[in-house]
């Protein structure tokens, strides 16, 4: 495939169809969205990777665009199952992974229960450990909307995503399907933290954005008080849950640097 092409496939895993856009060549990195949105707003990340000599690979989850697929008695290991049959599918890993808010717990289990297919995880707005001082996402709970974009979730239902040093326009581009959002949430419930929290033994990324009320910037200091220098972390002022376009330059730049990194090992 040549570098500049995006293609877009439906790949069949078990009793899923998940949206694929694939994009360049060379080693692959996997991104993972939040819970209930699309992968469209890696554009900017996607186009740094690949103008470095790497392949991309966004997956939409089950719910989400084309993606399709039941959540009724799913876990988050399930969803890690799918990414992992989308890898064996296109015969590319091990790979890297950068997942993003709840993508990020799908990367650490695939980490841990299928080690052979991940080369290293990068953890944007690490959570799970330390929990947001309030209940959050009542509004998306209640919303009959079917979908919609960041933005109006931030205005119109107060999702707690931004910094409040940021335009919650720049979220205009994030489409988010409300009820997947809290289907996928929903997929951590009742699973130990201990089964996907270390992401097993992979090098890891995290970048925390020190005004995030969903995953408050202890949980990357956590990680990295229990893993030493297998975490590199970084903190970021002005940044909330969704660092990659509050502080996309730094998130960006981040990203590129620590793959580039791996690929040197």
């Amino acid at each position: 495939m040549e570098r500049g092409l995006k293609q877009h496939r439906n790949i069949t895993v078990g009793g899923a169809t998940l949206e694929c856009t694939l994009y360049g060549t060379g080693t692959p990195i996997v991104l993972l969205a939040n819970a209930g949105c699309s992968t469209g707003y890696f554009d900017e990340l996607t186009r740094v990777l690949v103008g470095g000599g790497l392949q991309t690979i966004a997956i939409n989850m089950r719910g989400v665009g084309e993606s399709s697929g039941s959540l009724d008695g799913m876990t988050v290991h399930d969803l890690a199952t799918d990414v992992a049959g989308v890898i064996e599918a296109l015969k590319c890993g091990p790979a890297h992974f950068v997942g993003h808010a709840f993508g990020n717990r799908i990367a650490r289990c695939l980490a841990v229960d299928r080690p052979s297919l991940v080369r290293s995880v990068t953890l944007l707005a690490a959570g799970g450990l330390i929990g947001p001082a309030t209940l959050l996402g009542a509004g998306l709970r209640n919303t009959t909307e079917i979908k919609m974009n960041g933005s109006d979730c931030v205005t119109k239902y107060g999702a707690r995503w931004l910094s409040p040093a940021s335009d919650p326009k720049i979220l205009t581009q994030v489409e988010c399907w409300p009820a997947v959002h809290v289907a996928h949430l929903a997929t951590s419930q009742g699973v130990p933290l201990k089964t996907w929290w270390d992401a097993g033994t992979v090098p890891l990324l995290v970048i925390q954005g020190l005004d995030d009320i969903a995953a408050p910037p202890g949980n990357g200091h956590a990680l990295r008080e229990k893993h030493g220098d297998r975490v590199r972390l970084i903190d970021l002022p002005h940044a909330g849950h969704f660092m990659l376009l509050e502080q996309p330059d730094a998130v960006i730049g981040a990203v590129a640097e620590f793959v580039g990194a791996q690929e040197k090992l």
